[in-house]
């Protein structure tokens, strides 16, 4: 179903814990929400790259 979220544990370092409460609250999110937004962000951007490295892909040769 979209839009549902799926619960887990995340273990983590306190002192990377304490740098993410920090941002998060920088930024007007939970911790959660920081979380949420940095993964979602790498995702989007790996997919980028991934994208352009096959728009960047030599076209294989025709056969003629």
């Amino acid at each position: 179903m979209a839009g549902e979220k799926k619960a887990f544990v995340l273990r983590i370092q306190p002192e990377t814990l304490k740098e993410l409460e920090g941002w998060a609250q920088e930024e007007f999110r939970s911790v959660n929400g920081q979380i949420e937004y940095l993964l979602n962000d790498a995702l989007r951007k790996r997919k980028k790259r991934t994208k352009d490295v096959a728009d960047n892909e030599p076209e294989p040769p025709a056969d003629t």
